[in-house]
């Protein structure tokens, strides 16, 4: 394992120029304390984990050192924020501190959040607030262990920067590790400010740095878009299937990987709810969770509008019309794997769809449903799982279904439909409430429950014990909170 100065850099986006990104440093934070580091993170770049508790490691993701060989940059782009195009946007409180590749020889961005003003920060300050970094650093450690493709988080770093939003709080940063960060934003940013030649120059170091295999096409750029629609489109299954909402799909935070990027408000959903909006922000409900699948077919079309200069319209179109195709396919066979079936039928969608409408009538906790249907054989799980209904008749439909349904499918080896249900059933999930309950104290300046939170999560399909608390019913005031853009 390395320690913190055998990291190799090799900034292959800084490279680009200054059409792509502008040269700036990170302004210190005052008094930088390790909240929480994540092992797995740190594993990526063969760090040793015991580097965290180095004094050097604070100073280093919180602005105070810098590495001879890092080259911070702030990035340009620009983006569709809730439907209107906003022409120039960019890093306006992260920089990409270098790019670092591992013995693997795997490339990570090292992107410090909340790092100090830069030409994009728009009249903001450029600095993240505590409990945005603790939410960022656990959903993104989450997401991961669900299995989910995400940004990840090293660690968090406090301080005793004051930072004022509704009141006054705590400046921090959050060190995001992501093999690129070019968004589809980039993209539009120069195909609006008609700069075709910067435009190739990005498309041709997407292509090369990211999507290798597609040079070999007949049609490189094709091929590219049609990767990232596949890979957006299995990513949206993803959050669709375990009820994870973004809540600011804008095309500036749509990555070219297909990963889960940029937290602001965010949620899982306890009680199903398809109309269920998670940022408060978000007056019109654009970003609710029914609507993800819809904004990431927009989004996609964005995407392809600025890649017009490649490729042509109708090519675009075919590869668009993909979507929701291999979406639906993803979405159904997750769907299938979480009740359990091992075959498909025709009317599974209609039986997914039924459950869900049955869900959504009686307030039923998304998560706890489906670990508990995997608990013991289907008969008497349906019948267990029963009360948590109003309509009752329309379960037992529903019920009466499914039940035979699993008997299509042969004799039932009841351990086994465990085992399997468990394995991608998740036990634990990062609920609004834990996180806010972790935020407070750490806001105190005690970073244990943070800690403890990110052990239990990172481990979500097994029962852990003394952890029964983290598998609870969320109260009902842990419903109704309300996250916000501010950061």
């Amino acid at each position: 394992m390395k320690q913190l100065d055998d990291l190799t850099f090799d900034n292959r986006y800084a490279r680009l120029g200054d059409a792509f990104s502008t040269s700036v440093l990170p302004e210190p934070l005052l008094n930088p304390r390790l909240v929480i580091a994540s092992e797995a993170a740190m594993k990526l770049l063969d760090l040793d984990p015991n580097e965290a508790q180095s004094p050097v490691f604070a100073e280093l993701f919180s602005g105070h050192k810098l590495w001879a060989e890092a080259e911070p940059r702030a990035m340009v782009y620009s983006g569709h924020q809730f439907g209107a195009y906003n022409p120039r946007l960019g890093d306006g409180r992260g920089l990409l501190l270098g790019e670092v590749y591992n013995d693997a020889g795997e490339h990570w961005d090292l992107h410090l959040k909340g790092a100090g003003q830069t030409p994009y920060s728009r009249m903001g300050d450029g600095r993240a607030v505590l409990r945005s970094s603790i939410r960022e650093f656990l959903a993104s450690e989450a997401l991961q262990a669900l299995g989910i493709p995400t940004s990840r988080a090293l660690c968090v770093i406090g301080s005793d920067t004051p930072v004022w939003r509704e009141r006054q709080e705590r400046g921090a940063m959050l060190l995001r590790l992501a093999q690129s960060h070019v968004r589809f934003g980039h993209f539009e940013y120069f195909y609006y400010t008609r700069q075709p030649e910067q435009q190739k120059i990005l498309a041709d170091h997407v292509l090369a740095m990211h999507f290798p295999e597609c040079l070999e096409q007949p049609e490189p750029y094709l091929a590219m878009y049609r990767e990232i629609v596949e890979r957006n489109a299995e990513l949206i299954a993803l959050w669709q299937a375990y009820g994870f909402c973004h809540g600011v799909m804008n095309t500036d935070n749509m990555s070219v990987l297909g990963i889960t990027f940029d937290f602001g408000p965010y949620a899982f959903l306890d009680d199903f709810d398809a109309n269920f909006v998670c940022n408060h922000s978000d007056d019109q409900g654009r970003y609710s969770f029914s609507n993800q699948v819809p904004i990431a077919h927009w989004n996609l079309a964005a995407l392809a509008q600025a890649l017009t200069p490649f490729i042509s319209v109708e090519a675009l179109r075919e590869v668009l019309a993909l979507f929701l195709p291999l979406y639906e396919a993803q979405y159904l066979n997750l769907m299938r794997r979480r009740l359990g079936l091992t075959t498909a039928e025709e009317n599974d969608k209609q039986r997914v769809e039924q459950l869900l409408q049955l869900m959504q009538n009686s307030g039923v906790d998304y998560t706890r449903f489906f670990r508990h249907l995997g608990d013991e054989p289907a008969a008497a799980a349906v019948k267990r799982l029963r009360d948590d209904f109003v309509d009752l008749a329309g379960f037992d439909a529903w019920a009466n279904d499914y039940l035979a349904r699993i008997d299509r499918e042969g004799p039932q080896d009841d351990e086994a439909r465990t085992t399997r249900m468990h394995a991608v059933n998740p036990l634990y999930i990062l609920r609004n409430y834990m996180a806010q309950k972790a935020i407070d104290a750490a806001e105190k300046g005690d970073y244990e429950e943070v800690r403890k939170l990110h052990r239990v999560l990172t481990r979500p399909f097994e029962a852990q014990e003394g952890m029964e608390a983290y598998a609870e019913r969320p109260p009902e005031w842990g419903k109704r909170l309300e996250i916000s853009c501010s950061s």
